[in-house]
């Protein structure tokens, strides 16, 4: 790495102070990802030495450097390189990631941090779905009978388990799985983050840990450390976690919870091997903890995986089951249900009424004659249809387009896909030049709770708001862009534009 140091060319008869040069020059390196976060930067001394300089200019430059948050010190360590793209920024009012991510996960993309999306953005960063799938007229005639049937009612306060009606309905989805569950374990939610906030106000105190996957969902990780938790990681494997880890973890920290989202994982689009569920919930019950199964999108299985949930393998009734509408239907409609084990219904029920009282009474009686009428199975089935397209379209120009120096896998289904990139690949050089060709997707070290592992490089792409159209051009033009940055020399100062 010293040869990326021993680079740098500053001008002596310049204009330009030298401090002003070298702090230029350490920021285009930082931004183009050829310094990786938390690597730490020559000392002072050291870095005067290679360049031929006076020490204060590199004291002057790292100091600037440290009040723009490009790099921090660790007092008796020396200087680390920041994770530029984790710093707060201007926040778009309508950034494509704004359904994954929190205001701490804000990602300097380009100029201030701000993607402008319109009609030529392929949106490989979004795993939602776009308005005009959404089945609007069918859900108006819905809205419409419930108004003229149940008058004011339909704004009265629904029970915090529920509507009950709706708790039925939801049942009938589940009527041919593995699941087992009664009327009074459903409890109906404002989408699964609410299902998530519930827990943990249930659950958690101040300092307790809780273990989760790595990578895993962002947005699980936000809340969790708002209630003060302290998170363990757990390495995740292609066929699930590491055990020897999570048992590790279990033994030392005795946490309350265990995160998982076991089939079609966000973000790596990975499932737990039958054994791997097994194992989770044997240790679960050995060491007197909760499990959290996020059933994230499960049922948009394109390849016949049969992946069992883990509620459905839990004997000893140790499993929250979240289950969010939100990818099939309107996520704006913030609707979802929980399966709870009996011995947390109570402080489950106390948490929602303290929370919200109940979900919108309106919204639940909508949803339950839109399933009893059913129009949920019809969605389903075209939404089915639409991603599976969509999954194999882009795996297809992958296999085609992507250099053997990347990976992936095929997860089988959900609505995401994992590149691995080669180690000090540019990831932030190749946000901003997918930007400019209107292309976005989500980084990988977003999606973990502290500083992604520097062996690891990582993007995520999600096809759920990718018009099929868009995919095959898209991922060719992405992967030249890839192919690109990886045959090209990094230490290169004026990093070419494509």
């Amino acid at each position: 790495m010293l040869e990326a140091f021993k680079s740098i060319a500053l001008k002596k008869n310049s204009d330009s102070p030298l401090y002003s040069q070298l702090y230029n020059k350490l920021k285009e390196m930082l931004e183009a990802g050829i310094l990786l976060p938390d690597m730490k930067l020559p000392s002072v001394r050291s870095m005067a030495a290679i360049l031929g300089i006076n020490q204060i200019t590199v004291v002057t430059a790292f100091k600037q450097l440290e009040n723009e948050g490009y790099v921090y010190k660790k007092p008796g360590s020396g200087t680390y390189a920041a994770d530029v793209m984790m710093k707060t920024v201007e926040r778009a009012e309508d950034g494509p990631l704004q359904d994954e991510l929190y205001l701490q996960d804000d990602l300097a993309f380009i100029n201030n941090g701000i993607i402008k999306l319109d009609q030529n953005t392929i949106n490989f960063a979004s795993a939602t779905p776009t308005p005009d799938l959404f089945p609007v007229d069918n859900f108006k005639i819905v809205l419409n009978e419930v108004l003229e049937r149940d008058k004011g009612n339909a704004f009265s306060y629904q029970d915090s388990h529920g509507y009950y009606p709706l708790r039925e309905s939801v049942s009938m989805l589940f009527k041919n799985s593995d699941l087992e569950f009664s009327l009074d374990n459903i409890q109906i939610i404002s989408g699964a983050q609410q299902g998530l906030d519930l827990i943990s106000k249930a659950l958690l105190r101040q300092g307790d840990h809780i273990i989760t996957e790595s990578p895993t969902y962002t947005g699980a990780i936000a809340l969790f450390k708002s209630r003060g938790a302290r998170i363990l990681d757990v390495q995740m494997d292609t066929d699930g976690p590491d055990l020897d880890i999570l048992e590790l973890n279990l033994k030392q920290h005795r946490p309350r919870i265990i995160y998982t989202i076991p089939s079609f994982q966000n973000p790596t689009g990975g499932s737990y091997s039958m054994e791997k569920r097994l194992a989770v919930l044997e240790l679960a019950q050995l060491y007197n903890c909760y499990i959290i199964e996020d059933d994230y999108v499960s049922d948009l299985d394109f390849e016949g995986r049969g992946y069992k949930p883990l509620k459905a393998l839990d004997k000893y009734n140790r499993v929250i089951f979240i289950k969010s509408f939100s990818k099939i239907f309107m996520p704006g409609l913030r609707l979802g249900f929980m399966i709870v084990p009996s011995a947390l219904t109570e402080n489950l029920l106390t948490a929602k009424h303290i929370t919200d009282i109940s979900t919108s009474g309106l919204i639940q009686r909508a949803f339950d004659l839109y399933i009893r009428k059913g129009y949920w199975d019809k969605h389903f089935n075209f939404m089915y249809k639409i991603y599976k397209e969509r999954y194999e379209k882009t795996t297809e120009a992958l296999t085609q387009n992507l250099d053997s120096s990347f990976s992936f896998n095929r997860p089988g289904g959900g609505l995401n896909l994992w590149l691995g990139l080669p180690y000090g690949f540019p990831v932030n050089t190749l946000v901003k030049h997918a930007a400019d060709h209107n292309i976005v997707f989500a980084p990988g070290r977003i999606f973990y709770s502290g500083s992604a592992p520097q062996t690891l490089n990582n993007i995520r792409l999600s096809f759920a708001a990718v018009y099929t159209g868009q995919i095959e051009a898209g991922i060719e033009k992405l992967c030249f862009l890839m192919n690109r940055l990886q045959n090209t020399d990094y230490t290169q100062r004026n990093f070419p534009i494509l």
